[in-house]
């Protein structure tokens, strides 16, 4: 049983962030001048400002959360960024959501307890923000980056029978191209070398980045995160900051298709 999909990053995500920044940014700002001014026009705008900002950062939670489920590599420093970031964020959203229901009345002029918690909820707006940025340019998480030859990003997902120590997948690749396959929640990189078609884990033995976000060159993969390099032929370590070699797998033609060796396929 296989289907192809790709989760590699939303370019939604990143167009929809800006709008619950600028609505609950507004919304603390409009409040405190209209409280400083005295002018319930403004914190009249900064209540309605607060729920379109609350409701944006719902939708825009969206694809956040797929590319966290399926784009952030598992088991890495990155991942556990990323759950920072989502907990920061749905953080933010809960004080001002808090701060919203406390009010009231939109027009109800905002005591100094509802700024309070609208101020710690733009510094974690804030926060989140720079942790995301961090996500984005360190971890290189829905950056759609290319080399040479590489080809479109392709995954396919792949059932093992039960009982089996392979699993069995389909090539097209030329060679220096790549694509991960998903056996379950196992990730296996299959790539396609000048010698031949080569199979390895999707995981760097240094902070835990994609391989198949990487580059493949010369029968070496190169970690997109801090470059260390790998040797497909037996795992071994070309350079660092890496210290332990990765996983590689035996890889065989299977009539139309190819066989990954020492992959159980675990589907839980």
């Amino acid at each position: 049983m296989r289907s192809k999909a790709s989760f590699r990053g939303h370019p939604s995500h990143p167009a929809l962030i800006p709008f619950p920044f600028a609505f609950l940014i507004g919304a603390f700002l409009f409040d405190l001048a209209g409280v400083w001014l005295g002018r319930p026009a403004l914190w009249s705008t900064g209540a309605h400002l607060a729920v379109a900002g609350v409701i944006a950062g719902l939708i825009a939670a969206i694809p956040g959360t797929i590319d966290y489920k399926f784009t952030v590599p598992p088991n890495s420093t990155g991942k556990k960024r990323a759950t920072k970031h989502a907990l920061i964020n749905i953080s933010a959203l809960v004080l001002f959501s808090l701060a919203r229901w406390l009010r009231g009345d939109a027009g109800a002029e905002p005591a100094t307890a509802i700024l309070g918690i609208e101020g710690f909820g733009a510094l974690a707006l804030m926060a989140g923000g720079w942790m995301g940025g961090t996500l984005v340019n360190r971890n290189q998480i829905g950056v759609d980056h290319r080399y040479a030859n590489a080809g479109k990003w392709q995954e396919e997902h792949v059932k093992a029978e039960p009982g089996s120590a392979s699993v069995k997948v389909k090539g097209g690749l030329e060679v220096n191209q790549m694509k991960l396959v998903r056996a379950g929640e196992k990730r296996v990189v299959l790539g396609r070398t000048a010698d031949g078609y080569v199979a390895f884990d999707d995981h760097c033995t240094h902070r835990g980045g994609s391989l198949a976000d990487g580059v493949m060159m010369c029968g070496t993969v190169q970690c997109p995160w801090h470059g260390s390099q790998f040797d497909l032929s037996n795992g071994q370590v070309k350079a660092g900051p890496a210290r332990n070699p990765i996983q590689v797998y035996r890889v065989e033609r299977a009539g139309n298709e190819l066989e990954i060796f020492g992959v159980s396929g675990s589907n839980s």
